[in-house]
């Protein structure tokens, strides 16, 4: 085995965590360093809009590992440390203490940041919901229960509206796009999860961008809409999509572009390996690039890099997988197999919108490209094959699986979402 001597792995999240992982279940016994920009040890981030900001959790049940499990991993933890730069012929991490982190082959698993509203850094009462602390110090101001304003209606945003109404707070919820959640889901399933956070309280107002939000002695008081309406608000919570942490990478002569370019292998350069949020990489069947942004692929892609890296050159595997998601909104639990985002049909399989509880198939370019489900968990999981296999439409809707029942519109259209991944 020519397995390298020492291993960096720059993100201590899910998906650093699943490569530090990994390398030690199949063996590697070399120096193997996990460097993280936060104190915390690795801790889970899907939890922070749900159980950490309702207060059903504490801090210390977000932990992915104990101390103990941790401790037989034997890393050398660096956490508080962030990463300012990469001499990849030198092969060393700068670290923004002066220090640096020599490594035989690197694992980038740096991830994303909350996107801010230019402008309101350092406003008080403008939240973004990335970590920890963002939703420690949301939960605080939302326990006053005051009014709240988010701006955007992705999950992020539908899911602290839930939260916040089930905390007593008023909420209003402004996004750009036609429906909550449309922009990813279409205009039918946007339609229904409108209807129920209306249903329970909340104030939504679509197809209107945030121009600015508007502050009285350096306090949030509100937003100005782009229609010339103003919302009042005590607390404004900002979900408008993130930003790849790659700018410590400018000069490393690593490729750049929506994240850190990756081949199928998640190869990003000569020693150098992506995982997770920051890694954008071909698919190896289609070659269409994909970032994605959800916890199971930051684990999915740590653990496959841990097997490429002691693999070897020409015995490393592409990386091919079925993107999952999920979202828990009032009685709703939502899930997602696939990408959904550009999808130009969907089929209602089973079950009814007006129900809140079906599933359905989404289509693009005539092949499945996703699966999503209502509260239906089990009929959901019968169509992920559809979607592993890029189904032709057309024979996906003449399976069982497929099949809309006696009454229930076989199909509807939904315009095609732009944007990113789901």
């Amino acid at each position: 085995m020519n397995w390298p001597r020492s291993v960096a792995v720059v993100g201590a999240s899910a998906a650093g965590l699943a490569a530090a992982e990994g390398l030690r279940r199949q063996g590697y016994d070399g120096a193997l360093t996990l460097i993280g920009d936060e104190t915390h040890t690795p801790y889970d981030r899907p939890p922070l809009s749900k159980q950490l900001l309702s207060g059903s959790w504490e801090a210390e049940r977000l932990a992915l590992r104990s101390p103990e499990v941790l401790s037989r991993l034997e890393l050398e933890l660096r956490l508080g440390s962030t990463a300012t730069a990469l001499d990849t012929f030198a092969r060393e991490v700068v670290l923004a203490d002066g220090s640096r982190v020599a490594y035989e082959e690197l694992v980038v698993a740096t991830g994303t940041r909350a996107r801010r509203l230019p402008g309101t850094e350092e406003v008080t009462g403008v939240h973004v919901l990335r970590t920890l602390e963002d939703a420690l110090a949301l939960r605080a101001e939302l326990a006053l229960a005051p009014h709240l304003v988010i701006v955007g209606g992705g999950f992020v945003g539908a899911e602290a509206a839930a939260v916040a109404r089930g905390l007593g707070c008023e909420v209003t919820l402004v996004t750009d796009t036609s429906q909550p959640m449309s922009d990813a889901l279409g205009s039918d399933v946007g339609g229904m999860l409108r209807q129920v956070h209306t249903g329970n309280g909340v104030r939504v107002e679509t197809g209107v961008l945030v121009e600015r939000v508007l502050t009285d002695g350096g306090r949030a008081t509100g937003v100005a809409l782009s229609d010339g309406r103003t919302v009042r608000a005590s607390t404004v919570l900002v979900g408008i999509g993130a930003v790849p942490n790659t700018e410590w990478l400018a000069g490393s002569g690593l490729s750049l572009g929506n994240g850190v370019d990756c081949d199928a292998f998640l190869r990003a350069g000569p020693g150098v390996w992506a995982a997770g949020d920051v890694a954008s990489w071909p698919d190896p069947r289609t070659g269409v690039r994909s970032r994605v942004e959800h916890r199971t692929n930051a684990t999915e892609q740590g653990m496959a890099v841990a097997r490429n890296i002691l693999a070897g050159h020409s015995a490393a595997t592409a990386f091919t997988t079925v993107p999952y998601i999920w979202s828990d909104q009032y009685d709703l639990k939502i899930q997602i197999h696939g990408l959904t985002r550009g999808a130009d049909e969907m089929h209602l399989a089973e079950g009814a919108l007006e129900d809140h509880k079906f599933t359905a198939l989404y289509g693009k370019d005539g092949r499945v490209c996703a699966a999503v489900g209502v509260n239906m968990i089990r009929p959901l999981r019968s169509l992920r094959p559809l979607v592993a296999a890029r189904t032709p439409w057309g024979e996906a809707l003449a399976t069982e699986a497929a099949e809309a029942p006696r009454g229930t519109p076989a199909s509807s259209g939904i315009p095609a979402p732009t944007g990113g991944t789901c």
